[in-house]
């Protein structure tokens, strides 16, 4: 059973171990907004903490028959840097699609890592599996009074980074991190508010309180890979049905638009889960208006061609990248007086594709689609408006 004395008793054990990530400003984010930066934490996320606490409390009995993981990749660093620290074998066990710098990170750390198809709930499975088969003592992600105690450590900090917040909002794949940090938070300040975000397309907790028990997604998909959870814990979902004020979903082009907006303003990256506080923030999922919100970045782990993509998604979310598709006459210099409109408009060109034999050009007619660099989304509207007044249809 999670006490208020097991958190202060994790953060006593966390010294030295975890660092004390800071608690920033943001207002270029928004109104009242703050991050709290466990992007920044040792293995690159938040799940250090309960890991090693967890790890910690282990038997003399059980550390020998080593311990094993199920994770998406943040548990698995946490899980593989913790056991390794203190002389015990790890086995994790991560999902086949796991960004690949989460893999290895975990490997390097000195786990043995068992990838298996499909989603976090398939390694957990296979995780049980190997448990009954070779007696390993599991360590699970989320669903762990010791694994939550190490993660509310984050709302004690929280509280003595600012003792004046209003609110802080946290995001939610099992709900380890939300639990220990609001049950930290309403034991010490219970007017403060705390809220969940998850991603609209693996929103387990928030269908789960909404109808009273844990249910289990058919399937989930999310580029917020770390909170990609079919069902939240039986624990965690009574923690937050008890200890949550509200919980909120976003879409994964906001979730884009957040990543690229904390690498832009905050200089700081933040993974798809990480992002998602501050996506609920700044399309007004999340009131800032009435006080202090510290948004809880919870990790940094991002594969680079996955956050290649996730750019491309922001820009295009954000008005700066646009696709446009429009006829042009087949005839000398057609193209020329195209792009020369498209010049003055203050648009650039990133790609252009000039098909002549396209199923939607007429005989006399080729078909442009090009990829414009823009300002923002009133840019967008003008360059259409004036391909539009130039008798350029736009298809």
């Amino acid at each position: 059973m999670l006490t208020l004395e097991m958190i202060q008793q994790a953060q006593e054990a966390l010294r030295g171990i975890a660092r004390r990530t800071p608690l920033d400003p943001a207002p270029k984010l928004g109104e009242n907004i703050y991050i709290k930066a466990e992007n920044l934490q040792l293995t690159g996320a938040f799940k250090l903490r309960g890991a090693y606490n967890k790890i910690l409390s282990l038997t003399p009995e059980e550390a020998a028959r080593g311990v094993i993981a199920c994770s998406a990749g943040n548990h698995a660093q946490g899980i593989a840097l913790s056991a390794t620290r203190l002389g015990i074998r790890s086995v994790i066990c991560m999902p086949a699609g796991a960004p690949i710098s989460k893999v290895e990170a975990t490997r390097a750390y000195g786990a043995e890592v068992v990838l298996v198809p499909g989603v976090y709930d398939d390694a957990a499975r296979e995780a049980e599996r190997l448990t009954k088969e070779h007696g390993y003592t599991f360590a699970h992600p989320f669903n762990d009074p010791y694994v939550i105690a190490g993660q509310g450590t984050i709302g004690l900090e929280i509280l003595e980074q600012l003792p004046d917040v209003s609110q802080v909002v946290v995001p939610i794949g099992g709900g380890g991190l939300i639990s220990g940090i609001a049950y930290a938070i309403k034991h010490l300040k219970p007017s403060c508010r705390v809220i969940g975000v998850q991603a609209e397309g693996a929103a387990s907790m928030e269908q789960s309180i909404r109808q009273g028990r844990p249910v289990e997604l058919g399937s989930v998909a999310t580029i917020a890979d770390g909170i990609a959870v079919k069902r939240p814990g039986d624990l965690t979902f009574q923690l937050c049905r008890e200890y949550v004020d509200e919980i909120v979903t976003v879409r994964e082009d906001e979730i884009a638009s957040a990543i690229l907006a904390l690498m832009e303003v905050q200089k700081t990256v933040a993974e798809g889960a990480g992002a998602t506080p501050v996506a609920a923030c700044m399309f007004k999922k999340v009131d800032t208006t009435a006080g202090k919100t510290v948004c809880v970045v919870s990790g940094g782990n991002v594969d680079v061609t996955t956050l290649s993509r996730v750019i491309t998604k922001g820009l295009s979310k954000a008005g700066r990248l646009v696709e446009i598709t429009t006829k042009v006459m087949d005839k000398p210099g057609g193209l020329l007086q195209l792009l020369q409109v498209v010049a003055d408009t203050g648009a650039n060109i990133v790609t252009i594709n000039h098909a002549r034999e396209a199923q939607l050009s007429d005989v006399g007619a080729c078909i442009v689609t090009m990829v414009l660099e823009t300002r923002n989304s009133a840019h967008v509207a003008q360059i259409r408006e004036e391909l539009s007044s130039r008798d350029y249809p736009l298809l």
